[in-house]
């Protein structure tokens, strides 16, 4: 098995593999779809990936989790003081999403369904058709 970090930023993911106790760079990945799903379809069934939770977590995660034998989103702030370091760069970080998680140390969020994830914008709409929010 593989556990792949996965440092996410706006557009672009910087990707590590953890894999017999030693880690790898893997490059980036374009956070646009033909390329995550270049990526993904790269991924081993038997792959575990972790990202930090991120405005584009969702989406992300539904693009992998196809492909992986796990998707595990982290809490961002929790990772931030565990891997508190004077040298940081989305490399690093990626390493060490990695490893956090292979070393059971990672604080994971809960990620709803893709059903589930609909409810508040159902709820937001329905709000505003009824004239509760502007």
């Amino acid at each position: 098995m593989r556990v792949i970090g996965l440092d996410v930023s706006r557009s672009v993911g910087e990707i590590a593999y953890l894999e017999h106790g030693t880690v790898q760079a893997g490059g980036r990945v374009d956070l646009v779809s033909p390329a995550l799903q270049r990526f993904a379809k790269g991924l081993r069934r038997t792959d575990e990936v972790v990202l930090e939770a991120t405005g584009n977590t969702a989406a992300i995660v539904a693009a992998l989790k196809p492909y992986a034998a796990k998707v595990v989103v982290a809490n961002p702030l929790q990772v931030r003081l565990i891997a508190e370091a004077r040298v940081k760069t989305d490399k690093i970080d990626a390493a060490i999403l990695a490893q956090l998680y292979a070393s059971g140390f990672l604080p994971e969020v809960w990620v709803p369904d893709p059903d589930t994830g609909q409810v508040p914008r159902v709820l937001e709409i329905r709000e505003r058709d009824a004239g509760l929010i502007g």
